[in-house]
């Protein structure tokens, strides 16, 4: 069937894909949706989230639905407003500004439609979720379809990669969904099954969920056996992917225990290759991605781009600082962890003692009798933690930034030196000033401060800013891969890339995010994004304090683009990142 998968009458570029994630609830299905489209993003592909749960808190109740003569479906309708407008109940709502679902409704592919509020959201128990609930199963059935209409919409509109953000727990919905793309060309089709055994990380997940919209404002302890009853139902009608789909030809990858074991079936289109590859690499080990620029440099005095100058006596310096502050960092980050683990243990214990412990083995069972995958112990490799991780310090080729980490310990830290951290090669303009290049060249100027993201330097070698994220693709996933802390210490063009993936900053601003010498900047993966810290190194004591980082994420307008200009605006803060604040 080749409008479910790659079709070779055409080139992939011409192709778009739905990604149909699958899976209970509390399996890490929305962590792995957020990675997906931070690293599909910043490849370059217009890629959007269709969240279910969203659109089906905006459904209203059972009570708010009645039988239509008109329907041949037998689906249920909301009464006053349509059940397939995303402001369903919206427009009593001040905080969705009163828009009218046609209003909401007409958007395009860089454009997002709302998503739910508090207020006008509708909390649905347990009993919503049971299977032999029939007008609630009709309910939800029609919510998740209206998505996946909004979804094909938005790819008509220009859109790339769309992924449907739901359970599709079900063969009957996934059929569904497999005859309704049936009349679509050139929208290939991938399902990504989150299967998960392992209690402890299950108990963690249910933790995050009694903290979600679902829940605001209801007990804990309520809202944890409230969503323990919905995972029960979940579980009755819930069917693994499996020879009912793979008798429609269609793609499928199975990721079990977040990456520890994969299983990818009839991957053939590019995108869909990326896809996999991609979620082959992900865990979920405590661990923290340090980003900074070399010491200044020689030429950093006299402010000329590229070249291989050796540090200034101030970036020994600053050298020698850094190398003290990750080692206390280190032993700090060490104390974090031992500290959640704890915190985490005391929860597993109150599962434990309150009987929820035994109800997860029955779930996690059915799933490994399901997919006929092997059980892990109780003790996740967080919980097994008693010693401090590896570190690696990754510099690129070029004096400066080895020079940078001279101070470094061998016997503690694995020192590699990588040439993709290399900066943007300026071509025929290295070794110069800007204001030399303004001068001598100001038709090539000009074009790069309107368009730095794709702008090529002249001369061989000459590289933009999209060469540079193609560069730092296999870069970013051995970041996603590997289960220990990393230093990156690299230049201006490649911290910009890297801080863009890991804080899913729109490649628009990457190029014009101001990141000056003597910062650090902090990921932390965690469950719902990467939480960012950032230090600024003093000169005049040698060491570092923790700032806000809100404050230092910044863009600078070029003057060519806003004349009169000078002030930075502070970059947008995606849902899926955090800043921590200021200690």
């Amino acid at each position: 069937m080749l409008a479910l998968g790659h079709s070779d009458a055409r080139t992939d570029s011409d192709h778009k894909l739905v990604v149909v994630m699958v899976g209970l609830p509390a399996r890490g299905k929305s962590y792995i949706v957020k990675k997906l489209k931070r690293y599909l993003s910043w490849l370059g592909f217009q890629t959007k989230i269709f969240n279910v749960g969203d659109r089906r808190r905006l459904a209203g109740s059972i009570d708010d639905y009645e039988e239509s003569p008109d329907d041949t479906r037998g689906v249920q309708r909301k009464r006053n407003a349509g059940i397939g407008n995303s402001t369903a109940g919206m427009d009593e709502c001040s905080d969705c500004n009163g828009k009218s679902d046609t209003e909401k409704d007409e958007y395009t592919a860089d454009q997002q439609p709302p998503d739910s509020c508090n207020k006008c959201a509708t909390h649905h128990s347990s009993a919503f979720f049971d299977p032999n609930n029939k007008k609630a199963k009709q309910i939800r059935e029609q919510v998740a379809m209206d998505v996946f209409e909004d979804l094909l919409r938005w790819l008509q509109a220009g859109g790339q990669i769309a992924i449907h953000d739901a359970t599709n727990s079900t063969i009957e919905r996934r059929n569904t969904l497999i005859n309704r793309l049936k009349t679509e060309s050139d929208v290939n089709l991938l399902f990504v099954e989150s299967i998960c055994t392992d209690k402890d990380i299950i108990n963690r997940n249910i933790k995050l969920k009694t903290q979600s919209p679902d829940y605001v404002g209801i007990d804990p302890e309520v809202a944890e056996a409230d969503f323990r009853a919905r995972l029960r139902n979940y579980e009755r009608a819930y069917k693994s992917i499996g020879t009912a789909e793979e008798q429609f030809e269609v793609q499928y990858c199975k990721i079990i225990d977040v990456g520890k074991k994969v299983i990818a079936y009839n991957i053939q289109g590019f995108l869909e290759s990326q896809v996999v590859f991609y979620l082959m690499n992900m865990n979920l080990e405590p661990r923290v991605i340090y980003i900074t620029r070399h010491g200044e440099s020689e030429d950093n005095l006299t402010e000329r781009i590229g070249g291989d100058a050796s540090l200034s006596p101030n970036g020994v310096r600053y050298a020698s600082a850094l190398a003290q502050f990750i080692d206390r960092r280190r032993s700090e980050f060490a104390s974090e962890v031992e500290e959640q683990n704890q915190k985490l243990a005391n929860f597993m214990a109150g599962n434990a003692s309150s009987g929820n412990s035994s109800e997860l083995e029955s779930v996690a069972s059915h799933e490994s009798n399901t997919n006929s995958t092997a059980r892990y112990p109780l003790e996740s490799p967080e919980m097994q933690r008693h010693v401090q991780p590896d570190f690696e310090i990754w510099t690129s080729m070029l004096k400066r930034t080895m020079e940078t980490v001279e101070d470094f310990d061998p016997e503690r830290y694995r020192i590699k030196n990588i040439r993709s951290l290399n900066e943007i090669y300026a071509g025929k303009f290295e070794g110069m000033t800007y204001n030399e290049i303004s001068r001598s060249y100001p038709e090539e100027f000009e074009a790069r401060q309107l368009d730095k993201f794709f702008y090529r330097y002249p001369g061989i070698g000459g590289e933009s800013y999209a060469d540079v994220v193609l560069r730092l693709q296999q870069v970013i996933v051995e970041l996603e891969r590997i289960r220990h802390s990393v230093l990156l210490v690299t230049h201006r063009a490649m911290a910009r890339t890297l801080l863009s993936y890991f804080m899913d900053i729109p490649t628009t601003h990457m190029p014009e995010m101001d990141l000056p010498l003597g910062y650090v900047y902090a990921c932390e993966p965690r469950p719902f994004g990467n939480f960012l810290r950032v230090w600024k190194y003093d000169s005049q004591t040698n060491s570092f304090d923790e700032i806000d980082p809100g404050s230092v994420l910044k863009i600078r307008y070029p003057k060519v683009l806003i004349p009169g200009q000078t002030a930075t605006t502070l970059l947008p803060s995606p849902a899926e990142t955090a800043y921590s604040s200021k200690r």
